[in-house]
């Protein structure tokens, strides 16, 4: 396979190798290290909601409240009163907008197949967060590039996903076991984003980063 069929769908770098094998096959972009599968093996729009349709994540769990205060919190506290932020993938059980209206902000929904009003991706926002999302995008690049333009001068780009530690850990690594999960990043593939943008990275936790974007920047 010629190395321009697995360019990276982050950097668009050709510079890719294997980097597992299972039921589907991993490469690593040696530029931003992204890790991903190829298009072929992406399960179709009907399997992927299929799946999505099973979650049972709903406002009224406290322990899934928990689970979003990693994102929540750290987010939270970079925000002014009354802020705008997206919800991007808010998936069938919206909550972490909830959380943030309780707090006094203002919040719209975009998700691909249970919210999927593009209108709301031509607003400017304070801030926008992404709970578990970025891992099923199947066109990294565009997607997140659609998203930092929503966002306003010192807004803040909340993301929390599981990241690749290493090739040992990533072999035995239940996450990638999720067929909707096609992409996988790492803090150097963050570190990449926050260069392309001229971003300030911050790192909250395992599986948290905060990307402000410079008033310097459109």
């Amino acid at each position: 396979m010629p190395n321009s069929d697995r360019c990276c769908p982050l950097c668009q770098s050709i510079q890719t190798s294997a980097f597992h094998q299972d039921s589907r096959t991993y490469f690593r972009c040696q530029v931003c290290l992204l890790v991903f599968v190829l298009p072929h093996q992406f399960l179709s729009a009907q399997a992927e909601k299929a799946i999505y349709d099973t979650h049972e994540n709903s406002a009224e769990d406290l322990g899934y409240r928990r689970f979003l205060n990693r994102l929540f919190l750290p987010l939270s506290q970079r925000l002014l009163p009354q802020s705008v932020g997206l919800d991007f993938g808010s998936g069938p059980g919206p909550t972490l907008s909830v959380m943030f209206e309780e707090a006094g902000h203002s919040m719209e929904l975009y998700d691909l197949f249970y919210a999927p009003d593009t209108r709301v991706l031509q607003r400017q926002y304070d801030f926008i967060s992404a709970s578990e999302v970025v891992e099923h995008l199947h066109h990294p690049r565009r997607e997140l590039e659609r998203l930092w333009s929503c966002l306003k001068p010192n807004g803040v780009f909340g993301i929390m996903t599981k990241r690749v530690i290493d090739q040992a850990a990533f072999a035995r690594w239940h996450y990638k076991s999720d067929l909707t999960h096609v992409c996988f990043f790492s803090i150097e593939t963050f570190e990449w984003l926050a260069n392309h943008w001229q971003a300030a990275l911050t790192i909250s936790g395992n599986d948290v980063v905060l990307l402000t974007k410079t008033a310097a920047m459109d």
